[in-house]
C-alpha cells in the first residue's frame, strides 16, 4: 500500500500534514511528492517541509492513491503543472484512488477535466466555476475510485476514508479513528 501527496508551494499546511499523519499511523507508506523544483517547500502558513521526491522523478512509478491538498496558491500550480496532470490522469486510469481536498477537487481536476462526470465536492464556492463533475456539498463524498473532501474541517474525516479505502479494511480504521478523533459533539465542556 502506497499513497503518494502532491503538494507545490501554498499548500494547505494543515490538511496536509492531517493527511500524512493518518495514512502513516494506518501503515500506509506515503511519499511527499513536490511539484516544484525543488524538494524544500513552504504551506500556505509558512511551514517549511522537505519532500521525499520530485514529481519528474516518480512520474513512472505506481501509488494505490493519489491525494492532492488545497491551498489557493498550490492548487493552481499544480492545475497548471503538465507533469501534474499526466500523473493524475495515468493513475485514474489505472483505478488507484485520486484523492483531493478542498479546492483541489474544483482546481485541479474540475479545471483539467479529471472529474469526469463524477460526483464530488470542494470548498467555498469554487464548484461554481467548475464545468465538470456534480457538486454534492457533503463533507466528503466517494464516486468510483475518486475522494474528495469539503477542507480543512474535514480533513481528519477524509484521511480515515481514504485510509479505509486504500486499505480495504473498516475495521482497523475506525479502531484508529476512534483512538485519536473525537467529534465535537464528543467533547466535555
Amino acid at each position: 500500500m502506497k499513497a503518494a501527496l502532491l503538494i507545490a508551494d501554498g499548500f494547505e499546511d494543515a490538511e496536509a500534514i492531517i493527511v500524512y499523519d493518518i495514512l502513516k499511523r494506518m501503515n500506509i507508506d506515503i511519499d511527499i511528492i513536490s511539484c516544484s523544483m525543488s524538494t524544500s517547500l513552504n504551506g500556505y502558513f509558512s511551514l517549511s517541509i522537505v519532500a521525499d521526491k520530485i514529481i519528474g522523478d516518480v512520474i513512472d512509478s505506481h501509488y494505490d492513491a493519489v491525494i492532492v491538498p488545497g491551498g489557493p496558491a498550490s492548487t493552481l500550480s499544480l492545475s497548471k503543472n503538465k507533469c501534474v496532470i499526466d500523473f493524475l490522469k495515468k493513475h485514474d486510469l489505472s483505478g488507484s484512488w485520486i484523492c483531493a481536498l478542498c479546492s483541489a477537487p474544483a482546481r485541479v481536476l474540475g479545471a483539467n477535466g479529471l472529474l469526469k462526470n463524477r460526483k464530488y465536492t470542494c470548498s467555498g464556492e469554487l464548484w461554481r466555476d467548475c464545468q465538470d463533475g456534480h457538486y454534492m456539498g457533503e463533507n466528503v463524498v466517494i464516486d468510483g475510485n475518486l475522494i474528495t473532501g469539503k477542507g480543512l474541517g474535514v480533513s481528519f474525516d477524509f484521511a480515515f476514508t481514504v485510509a479505509e479505502k486504500i486499505r480495504s479494511d473498516h475495521d482497523s480504521v475506525s479502531c484508529q479513528a476512534h483512538h485519536i478523533y473525537y467529534p465535537l459533539s464528543r467533547i466535555n465542556e
